[in-house]
């Protein structure tokens, strides 16, 4: 793979890391399973789950709580393709979080977690992440829903 090749990879995949967390934030992850192979492993700072279903609920349950505001930034993205049809990411995301409606006050992150990804290419082009992983790396006393 040359260097303009790469680089478009990366775009694509940091583009959709980037809709996905705002699926999350705006959507409260209704469509957030649809970007995940059928048995994908999503694991949280608090849980890991299993398949498009064990995500579906996790999300369920998020929305199910109440009101929410959050916002997921992805910063410093990195992909290295390990085949033709599979890539993997990582990339620093910053959680600002509480509970209730905006406008909330202002703090800093409650989170700054380290992400890592394996993205797998379908039959028709799609990119679907089969692992994906948060490991705190900095975090307040705020509780997270994960």
């Amino acid at each position: 793979m040359n260097h303009t090749d790469k680089l478009a990879l990366r775009q694509t995949l940091e583009a959709l890391a980037i809709d996905y967390w705002y699926e999350v934030d705006f959507n409260w992850g209704q469509e957030a399973p649809a970007y995940y192979t059928e048995d994908a492993v999503f694991t949280t700072s608090q849980k890991s789950r299993t398949g498009r279903a064990a995500i579906a609920d996790f999300y369920s349950a998020r929305q199910a709580r109440g009101a929410r505001t959050s916002l997921h930034l992805v910063q410093n993205f990195r992909a290295v393709p390990t085949a033709a049809d599979r890539a993997d990411c990582n990339y620093l995301m910053s959680l600002f979080a509480a509970d209730g409606e905006g406008v909330l006050p202002s703090k800093p992150a409650i989170m700054v977690a380290d992400v890592r990804e394996t993205l797998v290419r379908q039959a028709d082009g799609r990119w679907l992440c089969a692992l994906r992983t948060l490991r705190p790396l900095f975090r307040d006393d705020t509780p997270t829903t994960g």
